[in-house]
């Protein structure tokens, strides 16, 4: 549906240095899934979202979307698209913004008003309908954006950063509701730092770093995933043991330890040898998400 050919993108500036964004970039986003992108500040996500929008072209290699270039395609069949910024005209009130946004993505009149009623509802919008947008709270608008990305039925949506400022309930009810935009002809993009989320949405997740495509992680689909390194254990009486039965164990609070390990047949030694040693043993659980290990391996450490 999407896709990256060796894509390259340099800034130049009249003064200093050119400055590298993209750099080599391959890959397909598939239709029918739900594709996740991440990496640290700086890593390259803004811009290669601002190349499949359209809004700037590569300076080396190729983008299409659906065998088209992106404007093209976003000129003929439009995108759904929530900015990791929103802004939407502060004097709008919100239910007004729908109807002018979708009025300028040419929904009918008969069309509009259904589709607007129906997202205020969706997103809990309906008591703040009649409120201008400078008066909405951050997450509020932050619902308001994503209620119109999804005005138009698209078969391309791409949402940076789409929970940013939501609060636990709307962030848990944004990661039902994207299960529902799921069709076999469409493909979604999400953009995001965070890691948990992407890891509970995307079928697919590519870590980018200064630039470069550095994996791509299969979050799900395959039945099995990376084994994690790095394990917190939560145990009683154990503080001598841990040293001695796991060489490389971190103290990470009142009776947590973080322990590195090769595989699951060292970990499970290691318990045994922690039992017979008359540790009692709390609970064992990935220090890091299979993503979140990926993901510093790929970027580093301190990312």
């Amino acid at each position: 549906m999407i896709r990256f050919s060796n894509v390259g993108k340099t800034y130049a500036f009249l003064r200093g240095a050119p400055v590298r964004a993209v750099e080599g970039m391959t890959l397909d986003v598939e239709v029918g899934e739900v594709f996740g992108i991440a990496g640290p500040n700086g890593a390259g996500k803004t811009t290669m979202i601002a190349m499949m929008l359209g809004f700037l072209p590569p300076s080396t290699g190729h983008i299409t979307v659906d065998g088209l270039a992106p404007r093209a395609f976003v000129e003929r069949y439009g995108i759904g698209y929530l900015s990791e910024l929103i802004a939407i005209n502060s004097r709008w009130r919100t239910r007004e913004s729908l109807v002018r946004l979708g009025t300028l993505a040419g929904l009918s009149a008969d069309a509009l008003d259904a589709r607007v009623d129906e997202l205020l509802v969706l997103f809990g919008l309906e008591e703040h309908a009649r409120k201008r947008t400078k008066e909405l709270s951050k997450g509020t608008l932050q619902r308001l954006g994503i209620a119109q990305s999804m005005l138009r039925d698209e078969r391309v949506m791409i949402l940076d950063e789409p929970t940013h400022g939501l609060d636990p309930l709307w962030t848990q009810r944004f990661r039902e509701i994207v299960p529902q935009l799921r069709r076999p002809d469409r493909a979604i993009v999400i953009a995001s730092h965070n890691l948990d989320e992407l890891e509970r949405l995307a079928d697919r997740v590519a870590i980018v770093d200064r630039g470069r495509l550095q994996r791509i992680v299969r979050t799900r689909g395959t039945g099995s995933g990376p084994t994690p390194t790095r394990y917190r254990i939560l145990a009683r009486h154990a503080k001598t043991l841990m040293a001695e039965i796991f060489p490389g164990a971190i103290v990470a609070g009142e009776g947590e330890f973080d322990v590195p390990v090769a595989d699951l047949v060292i970990l499970n030694q290691g318990l045994r040898s922690l039992l017979a040693g008359g540790a009692l043993i709390v609970s064992v659980s990935p220090a890091y998400s299979s993503l979140e290990e990926q993901f510093r391996q790929a970027v580093g450490e301190g990312a």
